[in-house]
């Protein structure tokens, strides 16, 4: 029992080894990588912008600022094309986006008009002429004459509700309900 443990075991810190090693690699690929960036960014600052000399009179003063004036301009002006770029390219990409939308038929469908028409005309339209199909509903109907029944011929009896209330106010109306409930 003790031997199929130690397999189970080994397994698992070759596991943790080669994670180990792996992390350690990782490591020291991101220093170079972090090392790659800080002198590309170096290289970069060293081109464009080199360092700064103050000069000791008042019109080398003045044509340094000219010169710091002019590159601040083209400056200016390259960061507005990016801009004007970048704003092109996303109304470029919204417009892709409607289309993509449109094309996939998931767009908002207009307001139908509700149209008359009978039955037999709804079934021509969907039967076509040759069939001739008539849908007079109310020839299959059954002619059912009304019964009075007991409760409606009560109603129409009672007549006027103000006789009604007169009759039974008082002692005489009270007697008479109570005659005619038993």
């Amino acid at each position: 029992r003790g031997d199929e443990g130690l397999p189970g075991r080994a397994i698992t810190a070759r596991r943790q080894h080669l994670k180990s090693v792996m992390l350690q690699i990782a490591a020291t690929e991101l220093e170079k990588e972090e090392s790659r960036r800080e002198a590309e960014k170096q290289n970069y600052l060293a081109e464009h912008c080199p360092p700064l000399h103050i000069p000791g009179s008042m019109s080398e003063v003045q044509e340094l600022c000219k010169q710091l004036h002019a590159k601040i301009d083209a400056a200016e002006e390259e960061k507005y094309d990016m801009e004007v770029r970048v704003q092109k390219s996303s109304k470029e990409l919204e417009d892709m986006n409607q289309k993509l939308f449109d094309l996939r038929g998931k767009f908002k469908r207009p307001p139908l008009r509700r149209v008359r028409m009978s039955a037999d005309a709804m079934l021509k339209a969907l039967l076509g002429s040759k069939h001739k199909v008539c849908m007079d509903l109310r020839a299959n109907l059954k002619q059912v004459k009304k019964e009075d029944t007991e409760k409606e011929r009560d109603l129409r009896d009672v007549g006027d509700w103000r006789k009604n209330i007169e009759e039974k106010s008082g002692m005489e109306g009270r007697k008479k309900m109570f005659e005619s409930e038993s």
